[in-house]
Order: C-alpha cells, then structure tokens, then sequence
C-alpha cells in the first residue's frame, strides 16, 4: 500500500511503514492514521510478519504530530465531528500498536512530537538517534497529551511525567531513555545499516549491534529538583513551588508552564495522575478523549491553533487566562465521562 503520505509494505517477514511527507515533517493526517490501522489489523491476522519497522522520510523529523489544518477549519464553522472522528480512529490506532504482539520497532529519528509519540512510544523497540527531539507539547495549543502517552509519562520516574506534560519540555535521545520514551540510542549514519539488517532477519536482536551511549540528560541531572516542585496536590501547586525557587530551572519551567493554557495544564497533570492507577494504555486513552473531545466546543483548542499555527502570532486569548483561575469543578467537567460518546476500543 502506498500513497504520496505514506508506504505501506512487506519485505520479506518484515512489516514496514514509512511516513512520507517530508515536507509536513511527517504530520499525521487522518487517512494515514486509517492506513496504519488497517496494515496492524491486517499483519495480525494474516501472521505473515514476524517483526514491523516504522520510519519517515527525510532527516528533520519522525513525525511532528497530527495534521490539524482540516479540523482547525471544520472547528471554526462549529463542526467538531472531524475532529472527535479523527482522535478516535488515532487512538484506536495507537491502542493496536500498544497491544500489538508482533514486535514493533520505531525509528524515533529527528522530532517527535505528540502523534508521533503515539505511533512510537508504545512500540516494543523505540530507537532514538543524535538527532532525537522529543516533546509533548499539547498544553500550548489547549489540548492535553494524548495519544495514550499519559500512560507513559506516568510511568516515568517519580513526578518527571507532570514535569514534561506541563511544560513540554524537549528531550534529547538521553531524555527519552530515561524518561520511559525510548530503549535504545543509535548513531543516525547507521541507520541505513540497521534497517538494511532488521529488513533481512526480521529480528529486533540485531539492534544490539548498533547500540551507542547515548547523550547526557538533563532531565536524570535535574530530577532532585522535579520531584521536590512536581509532588503537589495540584498543577498549581507545583507552579507554586517553581516560581518559588530562584534557580535557573526551576524558573525556566515556571515560564514554560506560563506560555501554555491553564485549563490544559490543569488537565495534563490530572490526566498524568489518574493513568497511574491505569492498567493499559487503552484506558488512559478513553480519559484522554474525553478532553480532546470537549477541546473545541468547551476548551481553548482553537485559540490554541490560531496563535500558533494559524496566524503564529503567538498571543492567544485563553479563557482562563491564569492557573491560579482554573477550578476543581471545571477540571473535573472537561475530563468527566462521556457516556455513550465515550471511545470504543476493541478487547
């Protein structure tokens, strides 16, 4: 299967997937999200792969997340239906890759962001190179992190997963193998090398062969100080503890949790706490729907585009426009069930 987005093939007893739009950093749309699906659903039951492979064309980027130019536009004239029926066939997507048992390798190379965490991050082998930058981001826009990665980020140690939803903070290959992301750095002259040979074994134990150090954390360097501020009872309360601290980190996540939308921030951290009592990645995803579902009827999403997007004036009008302004009851309204609107995912 191929398309000018993305190819879809077998070689040998090796699945492979490749993003092909390059020029969109390989931002998902929802006609690519529908053609992996069916290529997951088709390999498990046909068993004719013993192993899939995803990369993307082009050195910048893995995937930068979804396309939203289509559903900014169908939101704006009041039709949310596009964008429910996009995160939906998403997130069932990702719920395949999740539970997924053929072995899953992701070639996590140049950024990675959002939609494209959600079709690497639950992968059996995520490969991270040099060139890795990894981020979710959403809360800047007035949307939370989805893609079943709440699930990830609450596994993360201690309280680092608050810390990266709130603040989006990009991750180098060392990051996101300390922060649950990723499993293994390679160098990225040898990834040619190393999809050559996965093509031929259809074996994820020749990555060993490729393995390298890889480089320092900031965030292991900085995690005394993450659980110190992050442990609170609530996003502001951690914010709180930030501003009150005069270290350049500290302060320098203050001001990224301030450029993102309130209402989302709040959000982001409750949805990061309540997928620590989670079982699968399939459950954090239906509490993540339930916001992205309300994102544009009762959230800031839109907003969020239109700055940074859209007009890239980078001056939303969010409507909370302070933390400290988000209360209890509207958190909860934004993440409350959505009876029979509520995602379907199959067993």
């Amino acid at each position: 299967m191929a398309t000018n987005d993305i190819h879809i093939r077998n070689v040998g007893r090796t699945g492979r997937i490749t993003l092909s739009r390059p020029q969109a950093l390989n931002a998902l749309n929802h006609e690519m999200t529908l053609e992996i699906e069916h290529a997951l659903d088709h390999w498990s039951r046909t068993g004719d792969v013993d192993m899939i492979l995803i990369d993307a064309e082009g050195e910048r980027a893995f995937c930068a997340g979804g396309d939203l130019s289509e559903i900014y536009q169908t939101g704006r004239e009041g039709d949310f239906s596009c964008s429910r029926s996009f995160w939906a066939d998403e997130y069932r997507m990702n719920a395949l890759i999740a539970g997924c048992a053929t072995p899953y390798v992701a070639l996590m190379d140049g950024i990675v962001m959002g939609g494209g965490a959600g079709i690497s991050a639950h992968g059996s082998h995520r490969i991270v190179t040099e060139r890795s930058m990894i981020a979710m981001p959403e809360c800047g826009i007035g949307l939370v992190p989805d893609v079943g990665c709440s699930f990830v980020l609450a596994r993360a140690p201690g309280h680092l997963g608050e810390f990266l939803a709130m603040t989006g903070w990009r991750m180098n290959d060392g990051d996101a193998i300390f922060s649950g992301f990723a499993d293994i750095a390679v160098n990225a002259g040898d990834l040619a090398a190393l999809k050559t040979r996965l093509e031929e074994t259809a074996d994820p134990d020749a990555i060993d062969a490729f393995e390298r150090s890889a480089g320092e954390s900031a965030l292991a360097r900085h995690i005394d100080v993450i659980e110190r501020h992050f442990g609170g009872e609530t996003a502001l309360d951690c914010l709180r503890s930030l501003e009150a601290d005069d270290s350049e980190f500290a302060q320098r996540a203050a001001a990224m949790i301030r450029r993102g939308c309130p209402l989302a921030v709040a959000c982001a951290f409750e949805l990061v706490r309540q997928a620590r009592s989670l079982e699968t990645v399939s459950e954090a995803l239906r509490h993540e729907f339930r916001f992205t579902y309300r994102s544009m009827s009762d959230g800031d999403f839109l907003e969020g585009i239109r700055a940074q997007i859209i007009d890239k004036d980078r001056n939303p009008k969010w409507r909370i426009t302070r933390l400290e302004d988000v209360d209890r009851e509207t958190v909860c309204a934004m993440l409350a069930p959505l009876g029979a609107e509520e995602l379907q995912i199959k067993a």
